[in-house]
């Protein structure tokens, strides 16, 4: 998608003439160390000292954006209405391709990425730091050698390592975070007549809404590109297809409307573990919740730890599909399908190819489950997967549930799977349980309600325990 700028006659007549600050209109250079680098601040300065120092007086994030006319004393008022017709001439300046501009950075590295942005945008860009391992995003400015600014979303629930991890950033670098915070009458709102844990009962969405995506919006008015960790290994199901720059397809930026706003995703073709790995050798600080088990950090009631092996968005908002694992910044990653009978991350169900194809395996229809519900003196323990085909977590698991079924057959345990998304989804949430894909029922012999499997270890002997414990 393309941007263009177009600047009137009239504007160059107020910007030559008139200081909008009252300062002078000479361009001001900010220094880093000996290095002296040219930087568009709305005519303010911004320094840069190596004692870990920083004053600025750069404009904040969430300031309000100055219309034409509060900028302009009578006297560039009279000269406008004075320049004649022909000197009304519109000058267009070179339209930016951002589409096109993203293959030529396809292979590019992350440091060459983030160059190329702050060189573009300036003042008008800033990186956006959630305290995770996206502090990469911070080095590699600071190896750029060119101002940058960074902001964070406080939401007022993160884990006190993370607002320490803050604070020790802000130190090695020598920088101020600009921080973005909830409207405390939305919060309070919220909390008031859904108390302070509704996301566990109704989903993430609302929460997030009030506490990180309006915060975010007033933070971008201010801007007119931001820059993000996101990877492409980070969610199979929403940022396997991100590129290293966009024009944002969600929200809006200082000069308002669509596609006023760009956005940069410097490491999106990066592994993980070349992030720690680069964090490592430039021994960059890290939140101390990363030697705990925490990979993908957020808000405290919403992240925890993984296990050796698990995919680190399985520690976010644990108890929702897959498909459900973005808070809504990043909005625009999640596809949309003009079918009507269903959205799973950009396609059709009824396309996606089925999963669990062990011949030992029986297969539900909702009769057969509403039947197995009733009874109360079973023959034989049932061991059943409540599963969704185009969710990753129960595509992970697809080899051991079927190594089970198989080790199982002929031994009086029956092994089966009910896809329980689309139509079936209401129906399990309320008479099977279901929180999330996977989700894993034991129905034991004389029993007529079924124990659902507490772990997400899903390989042959942590499930082949726990039948022999409850069946």
């Amino acid at each position: 998608m393309a941007m263009a700028v177009h600047l009137s006659s009239s504007s160059r007549i107020i910007n030559s003439g008139f200081s909008r600050s009252g300062v002078s209109s000479e361009p001001k250079v900010p220094q880093i160390g000996s290095l002296r680098l040219s930087d568009r601040v709305y005519g303010t300065q911004v320094s840069f000292n190596l004692s870990g120092k920083r004053s600025s007086s750069v404009k904040p994030l969430n300031a309000e954006s100055k219309t034409k006319d509060s900028m302009i004393p009578l006297a560039a008022t009279t000269m406008v209405a004075e320049i004649t017709a022909e000197e009304e001439a519109v000058e267009v300046v070179e339209v930016e391709d951002f589409e096109k501009l993203a293959k030529k950075l396809e292979n590019a590295s992350p440091l060459e990425i983030m160059d190329k942005a702050l060189e573009k945008f300036g003042n008008d860009i800033a990186i956006a730091f959630s305290g995770a391992e996206d502090v990469a995003l911070i080095e590699y400015a600071h190896l750029t050698g060119r101002p940058f600014r960074v902001f964070s979303l406080d939401t007022g629930r993160l884990n006190p390592e993370t607002y320490r991890f803050f604070d020790e950033v802000e130190k090695h670098y020598g920088i101020r975070i600009e921080y973005m915070f909830p409207d405390s009458v939305e919060v309070q709102g919220l909390v008031r007549s859904k108390g302070l844990f509704s996301f566990y009962e109704d989903g993430h969405q609302e929460c997030c809404r009030v506490r990180k995506v309006r915060p975010l919006r007033r933070a971008l008015k201010g801007l007119k590109a931001w820059i993000t960790g996101q990877r492409k290994d980070q969610s199979p199901g929403t940022r396997s297809e991100i590129p290293v720059v966009q024009v944002d397809p969600v929200f809006e930026g200082l000069d308002g409307g669509a596609g006023s706003l760009v956005k940069w995703n410097p490491v999106a073709n990066v592994e993980g573990n070349d992030v720690w790995n680069f964090l490592r050798t430039m021994d960059v600080p890290v939140n101390t919740l990363h030697a705990a088990g925490y990979i993908s950090i957020g808000c405290e009631p919403c992240t925890k730890a993984v296990l050796p092996g698990q995919h680190e968005r399985e520690g976010r908002w644990w108890w929702e599909d897959a498909k459900a694992k973005e808070c809504g910044l990043h909005k625009g990653n999640v596809k949309e399908n003009a079918a009507a009978d269903a959205k799973v991350n950009g396609e059709s169900k009824s396309a996606v190819a089925d999963i669990f194809k062990s011949e030992s395996l029986v297969t539900l229809s909702r009769q057969g489950v509403e039947n197995l519900m009733k009874l109360e003196n079973r023959k034989e323990p049932w061991i059943v997967v409540l599963y969704a085909p185009w969710c990753p977590f129960c595509q992970a698991m697809e080899a051991s549930y079927d190594e089970l079924a198989d080790k199982l057959a002929g031994s009086g345990i029956k092994v089966a799977k009910f896809r329980a998304d689309g139509d079936q989804k209401e129906f399990a949430k309320q008479e099977l349980q279901l929180g999330s894909f996977p989700t894993i029922l034991v129905f034991p012999k004389n029993s007529s309600r079924p124990i659902k499997y507490p772990s997400e270890k899903r390989d042959v002997d942590s499930l082949t325990s726990f039948l022999n414990l409850v069946r």
